[in-house]
């Protein structure tokens, strides 16, 4: 639509005034120079301010990220394990076991080892899934505000029974992680050096557990969802260019090395596999309309008034393809991302590529999802080849939805690539 109607137009979604912002021009005067007048978001999600500061403050500290780091290395070889022994030379739903990897990692971040050995990761990674899929389907109700009540599509009557079924699991561990905090305080049964999970850290500041519930599975859906979406990506592109495939092994190889695996001080040095993933999310921005604001007073942006209360879209999908901004914008060209004098990072420094937004709205959860996505690339991609089986043609069509997934899994043949068969058991 931004082709059609330019750089800026509205939309009347029901009874929503929308405002679709397409250009690094206009962005810029939206998240910079207006950036308090649009840094309210919709009242539904509106809670997080409180549970940001407790998330960035205390989780996503470099402390806790580096402390964390076991985690996220165990559960990334339990992957790399289980495609050697059960999946090699078979078809794989590669997005699948992305999903599975990152979703794993950070449920054992957030409740870390003080609920190892029960089943609740398993329970609660199901019903993840099934509410991420509730999410895609459009919702007339959002458009409609008086038809809610009626709940024409059983939207809602289903994600009240999800949210039932996780308010049950995470009660459990609430009340574990209840007991453990009292018991320390009585006793010390934390030691000092242990670190902390999230759960700790929320229930130390919210004794409220609907709340606590609810925004626990807030950053679990918000962290996993999209990172393991722009994974498949990446690993689609590169299997439609197999020449960038080549290029991202060999530094793998060449860094790394065939009797090693990959682990988190090898990132800063693999710059083509950063490019590659930069790249992905230019073609591929998994949130391509970002979260929505919402404007606190009337404004001007671009010569045009924007009225009080209108929600204001981000077209990150369209800004990223602006062909005055970008060099053949379609082609797929990591090397446009290693030009050292013209660097992009993901904190929004330039305004023509924002996967994760900018200013006081940007993405919470950068730092975890940046290491994340880069291990888990990086080790799929080192630990195995990837081949598309022979009946199958690869389909790079997306769908829209909570975030943008490809339309069909990317299905793929992994054969062993390390020289030493006993890092994979």
């Amino acid at each position: 639509m931004a082709r059609v109607y330019g750089p800026i137009y509205k939309l009347q979604l029901g009874t929503k005034l929308c405002i679709v912002v397409s250009s690094p021009e206009l962005v810029k005067q939206v998240v910079r120079d207006h950036d308090t007048t649009f840094s309210n978001r919709n009242p539904t999600i509106a809670d997080w301010r409180k549970l940001r500061k407790v998330f960035v403050g205390q989780m996503l500290s470099k402390i806790n990220l580096d402390d964390g780091y076991a985690l996220r290395k165990e559960e990334v070889h339990k992957s790399i394990s289980h495609i050697y022994h059960d999946k090699i030379g078979t078809q794989t739903d590669v997005g699948e076991f992305a999903f599975s990897t990152v979703i794993n990692a950070t449920l054992r971040m957030l409740w870390g080892a003080t609920l190892q050995g029960t089943n609740f990761g398993e329970d609660y990674r199901k019903l993840v899934a099934e509410i991420v899929y509730l999410f895609a389907k459009p919702n007339i109700s959002d458009y409609f505000p008086v038809l809610a009540r009626f709940d024409i599509q059983g939207i809602e009557r289903q994600a009240k029974k999800v949210q039932s079924a996780i308010d049950k699991i995470l009660s459990r561990a609430i009340e574990e992680q209840m007991k453990m905090l009292a018991s320390a305080k009585n006793g010390g049964v934390q030691q000092k050096h242990e670190r902390k999970d999230f759960l700790q850290f929320l229930l130390e500041n919210n004794n409220n557990h609907e709340d606590g519930s609810t925004s626990f599975t807030d950053i679990v859906v918000g962290g996993t969802d999209t990172t393991a979406t722009i994974g498949e990506w990446v690993l689609t592109e590169l299997m439609q260019h197999p020449e960038e495939m080549i290029r991202v092994q060999e530094e793998l190889t060449q860094i790394v090395g065939l009797n090693n695996l990959v682990e988190e001080f090898h990132f800063p040095k693999l710059h083509h596999l950063d490019a590659v993933i930069k790249e992905t999310f230019c073609l591929h921005p998994p949130v391509p309309l970002l979260v929505p604001r919402r404007s606190s007073q009337p404004t001007i942006i671009g010569g045009y008034y924007i009225p009080k209360g209108s929600t204001i879209f981000l077209n990150a999908w369209a800004i990223q393809r602006v062909p005055s901004v970008w060099d053949d914008p379609l082609e797929f060209r990591p090397q446009r991302f290693l030009n050292p004098s013209n660097s992009f990072d993901y904190q929004g420094n330039k305004f023509q590529f924002l996967p994760f937004g900018y200013g006081r709205r940007i993405c919470a959860g950068i730092p975890l999802a940046e290491r994340m996505l880069f291990y888990v690339l990086a080790s799929f991609l080192h630990s195995f080849d990837w081949k598309l089986p022979n009946d199958k043609k690869l389909d790079v069509s997306d769908k829209f939805g909570i975030v943008t997934k490809k339309n069909t899994p990317l299905i793929a043949v992994p054969t062993p690539r390390l020289s030493n068969l006993e890092l994979y058991a």
